[in-house]
């Protein structure tokens, strides 16, 4: 159990070309070179949401312990919004989000946006996934793990995020926290396109699989459209990609 806030550096950073370099320090060095992991593991909110979650997420330990910490430490400390997840497989991400939001962020919502069905067509020239992947998913058993579990925070939007996206997010009004697990291009970049009318300052922007070794589609989408276009500079490099929204010093 984390009995007292981890996060403690001997230099205080500030704010920096919009990201809070104390904080991307402070997860992904305390992640990667100290004991922060064990920390997180002895979390006793962090067992139950996993032990929801753990038979259906591939979402690696690193990346689900980065965005617990977001939660638990530093959501709070911005403007109030919602939590998005653009590609969400077999839910179990956005069942982990969901618990945690719903023990520490009252009336913060988890959206799950996904096909449910599998990839839409991919672009074969960047992406090394196809159409198809993923589709061993069963939404009718997914929505009564989660009704079983009271759960009534986290809706599950199914089909094509062009489709959904833009009729939901006007009526969510606000996001503090978008998870985009997209392995293909077309869809990190949708997705962030979508998400950013919404996006409280200082909020998070979370790629889980930019910094993959399969997912060069979402690397070019983050170099491209959030570095070369929007000229942003990553709060996190590990475990992943971490950005921040219109963060002022």
């Amino acid at each position: 159990m984390i009995t007292q806030h981890p996060f403690r550096l001997e230099i205080d950073f500030t704010v920096r070309m919009g990201r809070n370099i104390s904080h991307g320090y402070a997860r992904g060095w305390g992640l990667q070179f100290s004991d922060l992991r064990e920390q997180v593991r002895q979390d006793p909110l962090y067992q139950e949401a996993m032990a929801l979650a753990n038979s259906r997420t591939i979402v690696a330990e690193d990346n689900r312990m980065n965005v617990f910490l977001i939660m638990k430490y530093f959501l709070s400390n911005i403007p109030f919004g919602h939590i998005v997840e653009f590609g969400s497989y077999k839910g179990g991400q956005a069942i982990f989000m969901s618990h945690v939001a719903k023990r520490l962020l009252p009336g913060v919502k988890v959206y799950a946006f996904d096909t449910f069905k599998g990839m839409p067509a991919t672009d074969r020239s960047i992406d090394a996934h196809k159409a198809g992947d993923f589709s061993d998913v069963d939404l009718d058993e997914l929505r009564a793990f989660c009704r079983e579990h009271e759960l009534d925070n986290l809706e599950l939007v199914q089909g094509l995020f062009e489709d959904t996206a833009p009729t939901l997010l006007p009526a969510v009004e606000s996001v503090s926290l978008a998870h985009i697990d997209c392995d293909i291009k077309s869809a990190c970049v949708f997705s962030y396109d979508a998400v950013k009318p919404y996006m409280v300052s200082g909020g998070y922007y979370v790629f889980d699989d930019a910094t993959t070794s399969s997912c060069l589609g979402a690397t070019e989408a983050v170099e491209e459209v959030l570095i070369q276009r929007d000229r942003l500079f990553s709060e996190q490099i590990f475990p992943h990609f971490v950005f921040r929204h219109n963060l002022i010093k």
